[in-house]
């Protein structure tokens, strides 16, 4: 398998996941230009992505839908509630209805090869999901868009060997910045955001022996930093009640603006 972030932020995501056989986007939320270049980078075309998987439908995750499903006729998958949403949204365009999917938590499904485990998770959106995607014993998951998680959404992350985890703002930063007061309200709220510090916590709960990678995304542009991300998670992990040191692990950032370099495993 294989995993790239081709952009990770709170202005667009799109996350590459591919085997020997099969290829999905889980999100478009920047331009098909964009999502074009990266994937020539990972010596791809758009036109071999066999489906996309969408998380919610805010515009971060999906801005570059409607280009992408008509130019190459890409089946969406997504939630009826997502679906429905996004039908609604006239900066999408118009998308034919034979090529959305519906998906629901907790009912796996498959795409070629790859087997596609979509997992609640609880954010302001009318029915979003994370995903976990595995093929021949190996496995990673997005899991981003979340205001809090529990012992389900650590059950869902279990013994991945790849994961790509929100951490989206530093608490400090939002409080004292210039949002107004809603919209911290709804950042720091259950259905908003991971903090730094909330997604140290939930790594260390996570953490195993023989994961690969851990990429931290879907940081805030005005509310967050990468080193600041960073440091924060590394702290919370070796400082926490687990068995390991952050430096035990690679960890690194999923860039705003910069595809990252491939894992495989």
């Amino acid at each position: 398998m294989r995993l790239c972030s081709i952009a990770s932020g709170s202005s667009g995501n799109c996350i590459y996941v591919g085997s020997d056989h099969s290829q999905i986007l889980i999100d478009a939320g920047i331009s098909g230009k964009r999502i074009e270049n990266g994937l020539n980078e990972l010596e791809l075309k758009t036109g071999d992505i066999n489906g996309i998987l969408v998380t919610h439908e805010h515009s971060d995750h999906i801005r570059g839908i409607g280009v992408l499903a008509r130019r190459y006729g890409i089946p969406i998958y997504a939630t009826a509630g997502t679906r429905a949403a996004m039908e609604n949204m006239t900066a999408l365009g118009k998308i034919s209805p034979e090529l959305f999917r519906t998906v629901k938590a907790d009912e796996d499904f498959t795409i070629g090869d790859l087997t596609v485990k979509p997992f609640a998770i609880s954010h302001d959106a009318a029915e979003p999901v994370g995903y976990r995607i595995e093929n021949g014993g190996r496995s990673t998951a997005v899991a981003t868009d979340m205001g809090q998680y529990d012992d389900y959404i650590v059950k869902c992350l279990q013994g991945l060997d790849v994961l790509l985890l929100e951490s989206n703002h530093d608490v400090r930063m939002l409080e004292a910045g210039r949002y107004p007061y809603y919209l911290k309200k709804r950042i720091l709220g259950d259905h908003g955001h991971l903090s730094n510090e909330t997604a140290g916590q939930l790594l260390c709960r996570l953490l195993h022996d023989d994961i690969r990678q851990v990429f931290l995304g879907h940081l805030s542009q005005e509310n967050n930093y990468e080193a600041l991300a960073f440091e924060t998670v590394c702290s919370e992990v070796t400082l926490g009640d687990n068995p390991y040191k952050a430096d035990d692990f690679r960890i690194s950032i999923a860039h705003r603006d910069v595809i990252s370099e491939p894992v495989e495993f």
